[in-house]
C-alpha cells in the first residue's frame, strides 16, 4: 500500500510462447524466467499482491513455489490473437471479487523483462500516486538516425533533421513491455491507459524483454554479470606493475561490471586508470606498512658465479612475512561497501589481517595478487606469480602459470634465434619507475663495451629523470630513449638481447623468447624465482652491487655465445604464459561457486 492506495500486480503469463517454447518456465540462470519478475514484485514495498495468470497448469505451479498467487484464465484468453488489456482486466476482476476488494493501481509486469528493478516498480508507483498522472508506462531511449518508406514513391527518406551524433538527437522513446501502470478507474475490458500519461525511463539492461534466442543470451550474460571491485596504486615507490595487472584483468572482464579503487593521494595510479578511461574511485590515503618495493633486510644475495653456462645460474627465493598493519581505513571500507562488490581484488602486495577478515564479514569474496601479509591467511584465493611460496597453504596459488600478460602479448610473433644471429639491438627496459636508476647504470656499461649496435631505452611512466637522461645521452646516435610506450612488446620482438629487472617484465620478455640479462632493483626481486637459468634468464642479483665490469663481461660473453642464445630461447618458449588467466578463472570460478552456496546458505 501507498498512501492508502491498494496495489496489484499482475504477471501475464501463458503457455504458448512460439519464439521460445515454454520461455516463461525455461530456467534463466538457473531460475525460471517468471521468478525474476515474482521475485522483484513481491519485494516492492508498496505491492499489496501478486498474480500470475496463465493458462498453463505448469506455470502456476512454478508461480506458487516462487510465492505468487495465481489465477486460471480461460483458454480464450490465451489465444495469440487476444491483447492484454482483457487479461489484465480478468485477473482484476477475478482476484476483487475472491478478496472482497477494491485496487486503485493496478501494475502489469512481464515476465519476460528478468532485469526489471524492484526501485523501478516503487518509483512506478510513487509516479502513478500523483493527481496529474494517470498511467505510467516503461521505455527506452530510442535515438537514432531513423529512416522511414514511401510506398508510393518506392523510396527511403530520412527520419531526422539534420545528421548528428546520437546523443545531440532528439530524444525518442521506446515501450519496453515491462511496466504498464494504471489507475484501477482506468482499466476496462478493451483498455489499460488514463488520459494523463507518464513515462519511467529505464536502462538498456533493465529495459531488455526477452523475445528471442539473441535476447535470452544477452539476459543472462546480464544476469550472471558480477561486480568487481580492483584495489591496486601505482606511485615512483611501489612501481606500476600492480595497477597495470588490474588494467589486464580488467581487459578480460568484458562480461562484468569493473570498478578501480585508487587512493587519493597516490597520483600515478589515478593518472594511469584515466588513461586507459576506466571507471574508479578514490579513497582517503591510508597509513600502511607496505614495504613495496623497497629492500628487505631478511632476503638473501644471490649472484652468478658464471656467464659462461646458463645452466650454473641458479636463483632461490623465501617468503616474507610482512604483516601489512593499517593498509586500510574505514573510507576505503566505506567505498567498498558502497559500491557492494561480488569480488574484491587485492593488488597492493601485502594485506593486514584486520582489513581482509572486515572484507570476508561482508561476505565479499575476495582474491588476492601477491599477498605476503596476514591478510592472505584469509583472502578466498591468493595468486602469485612472482614468489613460489615456501610454504604451502590451501588458499595459495604461486608461479608462473598464474601470471596475466597484456592483451598485446597474445598476438606478439615469437622469437626463433638462430645459429648464424647476432646482436644488432640491445633493449634496457626497467620497469614503471626505475627507483635505483638501473637503466642508466647499464647504459654507461654498454657505452664502454665493445659493443656498437643499437641500444633502445624505455622509460616508464614513473622514471624520475627523463629529461636529464636524455640531454645526457643523446650525443650517442645509436641509442634512442622512448616513455611509457603502448605497444612495448615490439620493442622486445625486434630486440635481440634484453637488459630488464626482476619484476613483471620478465614474463612478458618469457612469451617473445629473447635472451634477457636480470639485474634486481632490491632485495624482494632476488625472491622472484623465475628470473632463473631453468627458464632462460641469466639473473646477476642486485642491481646496485653490480659493477660495470661484471655488466659488460656477461654482455660480451652472451653476444660472443650464440649456442648459449638459442638455449635461451629454447627455454623460455617452452615455457606457456599465454593461460595464466584461464588458469586462474578455473579456479576463481570453482571457489566461488562454493562461496555463494555457502553465503546462501546461510540466509
Amino acid at each position: 500500500m501507498y498512501n492508502d492506495k491498494k496495489i496489484i500486480v499482475i504477471i501475464p503469463a501463458r503457455g504458448g510462447s512460439k519464439g521460445i517454447p515454454r520461455k516463461n518456465i525455461r530456467l534463466l540462470a538457473n531460475k525460471p524466467l517468471i521468478a525474476y519478475s515474482i521475485e522483484t514484485s513481491l519485494k516492492s514495498k508498496y505491492v499489496d499482491k501478486v498474480i500470475v495468470t496463465t493458462d498453463d497448469d505448469e506455470i502456476k505451479f512454478i508461480a506458487e513455489k516462487f510465492g505468487a498467487s495465481t489465477i486460471k484464465r480461460s483458454g480464450k484468453l490465451a489465444l495469440d490473437d487476444i491483447p492484454l488489456d482483457p487479461v489484465i482486466y480478468d485477473a482484476v476482476k477475478t482476484e476483487e471479487k475472491s478478496c472482497k476488494t477494491i485496487f486503485d493501481f493496478v501494475i502489469t509486469v512481464q515476465p519476460t523483462s528478468p532485469l526489471l528493478k524492484t526501485e523501478t516498480i516503487d518509483e512506478t508507483i510513487e509516479k502513478l500516486s500523483d493527481n496529474s498522472n494517470d498511467t505510467i508506462i516503461s521505455v527506452v531511449d530510442d535515438r537514432h538516425l531513423n529512416w522511414g518508406f514511401d510506398d508510393k514513391e518506392k523510396k527511403y527518406y530520412p527520419l531526422y533533421e539534420e545528421r548528428v551524433n546520437r546523443q545531440y538527437l532528439p530524444k525518442t522513446f521506446k515501450e519496453t513491455g515491462g511496466i504498464f501502470a494504471t489507475k484501477r478507474e482506468f482499466l476496462s475490458e478493451n483498455s489499460r491507459m488514463g488520459e494523463n500519461i507518464n513515462l519511467i525511463e529505464l536502462s538498456p539492461h533493465e529495459s531488455i524483454d526477452i523475445d528471442n534466442y539473441e535476447d535470452w543470451w544477452v539476459a543472462e550474460r546480464l544476469i550472471n554479470k558480477k561486480r568487481v571491485v580492483i584495489k591496486t596504486d601505482a606511485t615512483n615507490e611501489i612501481g606500476t606493475g600492480h595497477i597495470y595487472r588490474g588494467l589486464a584483468i580488467a581487459s578480460k572482464l568484458p562480461n562484468h561490471e569493473v570498478l578501480f579503487l585508487l587512493d587519493e593521494d597516490k597520483k600515478l595510479g589515478i593518472e594511469i586508470i584515466e588513461s586507459y578511461n576506466y571507471p574508479y574511485l578514490t579513497h582517503k590515503s591510508t597509513k600502511n606498512h607496505i614495504n613495496s618495493e623497497s629492500d628487505n633486510s631478511n632476503s638473501n644475495n644471490f649472484n652468478s658465479n658464471s656467464n659462461s653456462n646458463i645452466d650454473n645460474i641458479i636463483n632461490s627465493g623465501i617468503f616474507i612475512d610482512n604483516k601489512g598493519d593499517g593498509n586500510y581505513n574505514d573510507d576505503l571500507m566505506e567505498k567498498i561497501k558502497e559500491y557492494d562488490p561480488d569480488i574484491v581484488i587485492n593488488d597492493i602486495l601485502n594485506t593486514s589481517y584486520e582489513y581482509i577478515s572486515l572484507l570476508k564479514k561482508n561476505n565479499y569474496f575476495v582474491v588476492n595478487f601477491e599477498d605476503i601479509g596476514d591478510g592472505a591467511k584469509v583472502a578466498d584465493i591468493v595468486f602469485d606469480a612472482l614468489y613460489e611460496h615456501q610454504i604451502p597453504s590451501k588458499n595459495v596459488y604461486s608461479g608462473y602459470k598464474y601470471y596475466i600478460l597484456k592483451d598485446e602479448f597474445y598476438f606478439q610473433k615469437q622469437k626463433e634465434i638462430k645459429k648464424h644471429d647476432s646482436v644488432n639491438e640491445i633493449l634496457l627496459t626497467f620497469g614503471g619507475t626505475d627507483p635505483n636508476d638501473l637503466t642508466r647504470k647499464t647504459l654507461n656499461a654498454i657505452l664502454n663495451s665493445k659493443y656498437n649496435g643499437i641500444i633502445t631505452i624505455i622509460l616508464g611512466l614513473g622514471y624520475k629523470d627523463k629529461k636529464e637522461i636524455k640531454n645526457e645521452f643523446n650525443i650517442h646516435s645509436n641509442v634512442e630513449i622512448f616513455e611509457n610506450v603502448k605497444n612495448i612488446s615490439e620493442y622486445m620482438y625486434k630486440a635481440d638481447l634484453i637488459f630488464t629487472s626482476a619484476g613483471r617484465t620478465m614474463y612478458e620478455i618469457a612469451s617473445i623468447g629473447v635472451p634477457c640479462i636480470c639485474l634486481c632493483q632490491n632485495n624482494r626481486e632476488l625472491t622472484h624465482t623465475f628470473a632463473n637459468a631453468k627458464n632462460g634468464f641469466i639473473n646477476l642479483g642486485l642491481g646496485k652491487d653490480i659493477n660495470e665490469e661484471k655488466i659488460i663481461d656477461t654482455m660480451e660473453n652472451l653476444i660472443n655465445n650464440t649456442n648459449i642464445r638459442i638455449e635461451m630461447n629454447k627455454r623460455m618458449l617452452n615455457i606457456d604464459l599465454k593461460h595464466g588467466f584461464e588458469n586462474i578463472m578455473d579456479i576463481v570460478k570453482n571457489k566461488y561457486k562454493k562461496h555463494i552456496d555457502i553465503v546462501s546458505y546461510s540466509y
